[in-house]
């Protein structure tokens, strides 16, 4: 009995879940043999034990599960058929819809194995001269307390600074920037020439800039000593104590230099946020009374950090992996530190260590941004 052209479904799965099959079948294979090279490599290093070996096969045993979304879509397939024939289109269009969903599941599944496969089978190449580079495990367990001491003193204490300065500090920009009339003309064109000069400057300029440039110029000796001494008797010192004591460390010319820098970057963010905001709330705000200020920060401002949440973090990120440049002035963060393990022990590993911490402590912020931005956006849809 031939099917009328209008029962027919306009695109079918067929294609699609065989393909599937055969993707699922070509991820077992490359699975069972990327395993067969980390184990010929764990066995040249003679540490392949039992342990090892179950978590080979885990990893072949996971990959074949692929083949349960690809029989799933074949089977979908098959009913559709089936549905089709009987003329019952609604169950036709469902079940062909389930199985391009499993299909494509099948796909997306399979290449994230193919990537964890390849990384696997990259970190053994070459007779695991690449994981001897970058993993070396005995000296990653030596090491990893020293260069993590060192992104906690620094690293940390640099970018949570920075950032506490960098929020109010690219306010104020922002604001001097929206300054209304004729009279906030000139600090606008401050603001604006502010952020045009650090954001197009390099970070790792500034840092140089500051880092080497202030101290050496002699500036702070000639103001940081009468500031000390409001507060300490620098008379009855040595000159070496007096040095020591009005000694300004390189560490809070790095966080003014990054200050500056990632300020400029905040300051347009700010201010997107702040334009974004309905004209009709600021005139709504200062037909009440509100001065400018108020009305900024009363009525916009908080909305307007509402909805750039996203970008802030984005901004932070950079700054937190920018904290890594301070090594370019002599500060010994955990870059530098590891710089230091790398060269004296001929291996990159401990430079692994730095960058498995700075991914450590930004996953957790941008899945807690994500969740303030998921919240917020739930109480808007419940009008809170």
């Amino acid at each position: 009995m031939t099917t009328p052209p209008h029962a027919r479904l306009p695109h079918r799965a067929d294609g699609l879940a065989l393909a599937a099959l055969l993707f699922a079948a070509l991820c077992t294979l490359s699975a069972y043999g990327a395993t067969s090279l980390v184990a010929a490599a764990l066995g040249d290093l003679g540490v392949m034990n039992v342990g090892w070996k179950a978590m080979l096969w885990l990893s072949i045993a996971a990959t074949a599960c692929l083949f349960l979304p690809a029989v799933r879509a074949l089977t979908a397939v098959r009913r559709a058929s089936t549905a089709l024939a009987t003329g019952d289109l609604v169950s036709a269009r469902i079940e062909t819809a389930a199985a391009r969903e499993h299909g494509w599941l099948t796909f997306g599944w399979g290449a994230f194995a193919l990537i964890i496969l390849g990384f696997a089978s990259f970190v053994v190449m070459n007779d695991v001269a690449v994981g001897h580079t970058f993993f070396f495990l005995p000296l990653i367990q030596d090491k990893w307390w020293q260069v993590t001491r060192q992104f906690l003193i620094n690293n940390i204490f640099i970018f949570v600074v920075a950032e506490i300065l960098v929020l109010a500090w690219g306010l104020v920009v922002a604001l001097a920037r929206l300054m209304p009339g004729r009279a906030g003309q000139p600090i606008r064109a401050l603001a604006i020439l502010y952020c045009d000069i650090f954001r197009g400057l390099p970070a790792i300029v500034t840092l140089y800039l500051i880092g080497f440039g202030i101290p050496t110029s002699g500036l702070p000796d000639l103001i940081v000593p009468h500031i000390v001494g409001l507060f300490t008797d620098l008379s009855a010192m040595t000159v070496a104590e007096q040095r020591a004591a009005t000694r300004i460390p390189v560490m809070w010319w790095c966080i003014l230099a990054l200050t500056l820098t990632y300020g400029a970057y905040v300051a347009e963010v700010y201010r997107a946020g702040i334009d974004s905001i309905h004209w009709s709330q600021i005139a709504a705000a200062r037909s009440l009374g509100l001065s400018y200020m108020q009305t900024m920060r009363y009525v916009v401002v908080p909305q307007a950090v509402r909805r750039i949440l996203a970008p802030l973090l984005n901004d932070f990120i950079g700054l937190q992996k920018d904290t890594a440049l301070v090594q370019v002035v002599g500060v010994i963060d955990a870059f530098n530190q590891s710089r230091i393990i790398a060269s004296n022990a001929f291996n990159l590993s401990a430079v692994t260590i730095v960058a498995i911490l700075f991914v450590i402590i930004t996953i957790p912020q941008a899945r807690f941004v994500d969740r303030l931005i998921d919240r917020d956006n739930a109480r808007m849809r419940a009008g809170g």
